[in-house]
Parts: C-alpha cells; sequence; structure tokens
C-alpha cells in the first residue's frame, strides 16, 4: 500500500502546485486590470482568457455591490476560495496518503 500512498501524496502535491500556479494568474490578472493594458498583448489575453470565464461566473452570482463600486472584489473572493478549497483537499489526501504509506 505503500506504492498507493506515494501516489495520493504525489497528486496532492500536484493540486497545491496547480492551486498556486492558478493563485498567482489571478493576481496578475488583477494587477493589469489596474492599468490600462494593450488587448492585444499575449499575456493580457492569456490572463483574460484564463481567469475572465471563473469571474464571470462568480460575478453572476455576488450581488452587484462587489464588482460595480469601483473596485472589483471577485479576484479576492476567488482566491479565498482556491485557498480553502486546496488547504482542505491537500491536507486531507496527504493525511490518507501518510495513513496508507505507514501500513
Amino acid at each position: 500500500m505503500s506504492v498507493l500512498g506515494s501516489l495520493i501524496i504525489a497528486f496532492a502535491k500536484v493540486i497545491s502546485l496547480i492551486a498556486n500556479m492558478y493563485t498567482f494568474i489571478i493576481a496578475g490578472s488583477a494587477i493589469v486590470s489596474w492599468v490600462n493594458p494593450d488587448p492585444y498583448n499575449p499575456i493580457v489575453r492569456f490572463l483574460k482568457s484564463a481567469t475572465d470565464p471563473l469571474f464571470n461566473q462568480i460575478r453572476k452570482r455576488l450581488p452587484a455591490a462587489f464588482f460595480k463600486s469601483g473596485i472589483d472584489f471577485t479576484p479576492m473572493l476567488v482566491i479565498i476560495a482556491i485557498v480553502f478549497l486546496e488547504t482542505i483537499l491537500t491536507a486531507t489526501l496527504m493525511d490518507i496518503g501518510i495513513s496508507l504509506r505507514s501500513r
């Protein structure tokens, strides 16, 4: 069972890495939105295409006060949700993996 435990631990680490990378993408998108970026810049296009679908889904479910008051709180809410879910998911998977490795 130690191989299965190691695989679960590795999967938890990959999830953590992906969550951290997406958090940086969200932060980059928020920082770029503070200036007037060139919409044809490939980096700006990547950031928008990577974050706007999720942001639009969140904005549909939030009151307008969260994003129409001059400050868009959507990136902050998404980062909080990612940290919360990543912490719960990776901790659970790590516990399962460690318990399987120690058998």
